[in-house]
């Protein structure tokens, strides 16, 4: 019988997903070990059972940690985003794909100790499909996940990438072996633009959103980097971390695939500037979009097809734009600037 701790682990726990996740999966009762590169938030550290520092490059880091915990999920959340990706692309690709695979080997060691697969929860993202500007967006609608998959950023081939790779250790993991096995259960979201009221944005394409709500907040200006027609999906961070407990904790049965969309509403960069203009009178928020960022977003769906999330899993968001506003960032975000 196995020693070790069993456990839930979180790579990339100081981030946005990571913050909200780590708290959840706490109050569900669960042992999390929360990994990042840096050391990990006061305001996550709290509802972590363990933490580590240290870079998913480190497969002798990971071992370590597969030594002392019996890990039966992994949400890897670990990823060096879009916009830095761009200036970065081959450390973004180190990170991303590299460290991904690192993860995938950590489960199929976690799955022979426990003698049972282990899931493995994979966000994806929007930045996966590749479509040729705002004509080609429009024409498109509602986005399947089996189309337009010819992603345009360094982030967007990873994600994709990674995707593939969970397939392939799920179904065709060493295929050409005496024993086959089947040791990771992966399941990914492609997850739409996040907003959330407890992190600030850390360096998405899709961040212009809550960056002008952040400023607006602090009573900075803020020069939005796409035009104000350019619409995008969004979802309020609550929404992103229900998705991937509901699709951690779905029946295997009840899947027909490896990779989901979700979205919960999908406002144009103005009407989101007009939404805060309402909540803050002051906000100082101006256009100037920079071509290529630009380009970049309107490689994007402007809305994605969910259906098949909703039927699976039960995936439904409680938060519309407006509620994801007036309910949830602006109480939030008033609370986080305001001072004692």
């Amino acid at each position: 019988m196995s020693s070790r701790q069993s456990a839930v682990l979180v790579t990339g726990a100081n981030g946005e997903i990571g913050h909200s996740l780590v708290r959840r999966l706490a109050a569900q009762g669960e042992r999390v070990v929360a990994l990042d590169v840096r050391e990990i938030d006061a305001a996550c550290r709290v509802h972590a059972s363990a933490t580590q520092v240290g870079d998913i490059l480190d497969f002798g880091m990971l071992q370590r940690l597969g030594v002392q915990y019996e890990f039966g999920a992994i949400f890897h959340l670990a990823a060096l985003l879009s916009t830095r990706g761009e200036f970065q692309p081959e450390l973004a690709h180190r990170v991303n794909v590299e460290g991904t695979l690192n993860l995938l080997r950590l489960a199929v060691d976690a799955a022979e100790t426990r003698g049972a697969p282990v899931k493995f929860l994979f966000p994806s993202s929007i930045a996966a499909y590749g479509l040729k500007g705002a004509a080609a967006r429009r024409a498109a609608g509602r986005v399947r996940e089996e189309d337009h998959l010819q992603p345009e950023t360094m982030y967007g081939c990873n994600k994709l990438y990674g995707e593939h790779l969970g397939r392939y250790y799920m179904h065709h993991y060493k295929r050409l072996a005496a024993a086959q096995a089947h040791v990771v259960d992966f399941r990914s979201i492609r997850f739409p633009g996040l907003i959330s009221a407890d992190t600030v944005p850390s360096g998405g394409t899709s961040d212009y959103a809550p960056e002008m709500l952040h400023a607006a907040a602090r009573g900075e200006e803020y020069n939005c980097f796409v035009r104000e027609d350019v619409r995008l999906p969004f979802m309020a961070m609550p929404d992103a971390v229900d998705a991937m407990l509901q699709l951690a904790s779905a029946p295997a049965e009840n899947l027909t695939s490896h990779v989901y969309n979700i979205g919960a509403f999908a406002p144009s960069a103005g009407e989101i500037a007009r939404l805060i203009g309402e909540h803050f009178p002051s906000a100082r928020i101006h256009f100037a979009p920079d071509e290529r960022r630009q380009a970049i977003v309107e490689s994007w769906p402007e809305d994605v097809d969910d259906s098949r999330a909703r039927r699976d899993f039960g995936f439904a968001p409680r938060f519309d734009l407006v509620r994801t506003f007036t309910d949830y960032l602006i109480p939030g975000v008033k609370r986080r600037y305001t001072k004692p």
